[in-house]
């Protein structure tokens, strides 16, 4: 083999490995609570691992109009995307799937207390309809909080084509993938966040800073500000 083939070969087992590369799930075996649980179905069975068998799923909301489910992450988190897998019933996902009118119109808030209305709401389904709602359902949710609230409610009528008349909800699965470790970013969460963000927060992607401290200003806040000095006459 030469010496330009070899190299293209580890090229690409390098490749490879870097691309598997993934944010951690920072809420598994996490504790979790849920509204309204049905049976023995507890909270805790959507943060437990297992997504193979579906009949592993945290049940609740049954016969209600509000559905709420939720997961301290046990500390403030920098998150990147969550994952939801709906329950199936073991049948194939699609239109025809009793479970899929209860899972559309769901929302997910991100929170650094236990009350989603303290929190930012980083996703709403107001566009999927029982032919087009995936499962699993993959949120981009770079924000920064503790706690990852679901939401669902049918208290206003009429509800859209398809949804279901209560907030019966199944979720066999919830990972939020995201840095354990504030102040870092990046797949791996290994950079370190510029040094004059506020509070040594920035965007788990990409890096900018959403504030940056007193005195400097610029997407790294790596830019001084101008301070003008006013003096008076006398």
């Amino acid at each position: 083999m030469g010496k330009k083939m070899l190299l293209f070969h580890l090229w690409i087992i390098l490749y490879s490995f870097v691309s598997v590369i993934t944010y951690e799930n920072i809420a598994l075996h996490k504790s979790a609570w849920q509204t309204f649980t049905n049976g023995h179905s507890a909270a805790n069975f959507a943060v437990d691992g297992l997504k193979s068998n579906l009949s592993q799923c945290a049940a609740f909301g049954y016969d209600h109009k509000e559905a709420e489910w939720g997961v301290d992450l046990g500390g403030m988190r920098s998150i990147h995307h969550i994952s939801i897998q709906y329950a199936t019933g073991n049948l194939k996902w699609g239109k025809n799937n009793d479970y899929a009118p209860y899972f559309l119109g769901f929302s997910v808030y991100i929170s650094n207390t236990t009350s989603r209305e303290d929190g930012v709401m980083c996703f709403r389904d107001t566009n999927y309809t029982l032919a087009t709602i995936p499962n699993p359902v993959n949120i981009n949710c770079p924000y920064h909080g503790r706690y990852v609230i679901y939401y669902n409610n049918r208290t206003h009528k009429p509800y859209p084509d398809g949804y279901s008349s209560s907030t019966y909800s199944d979720l066999c699965e919830v990972e939020v993938l995201g840095c354990k470790q504030l102040g870092f970013y990046g797949r791996t969460c290994s950079f370190p966040c510029p040094r004059n963000c506020l509070d040594g927060l920035c965007h788990i992607a990409d890096g900018t800073c959403s504030m940056c401290s007193k005195g400097y200003k610029g997407t790294l806040c790596n830019r001084s500000k101008c301070i003008s000095m006013k003096t008076n006459k006398q």
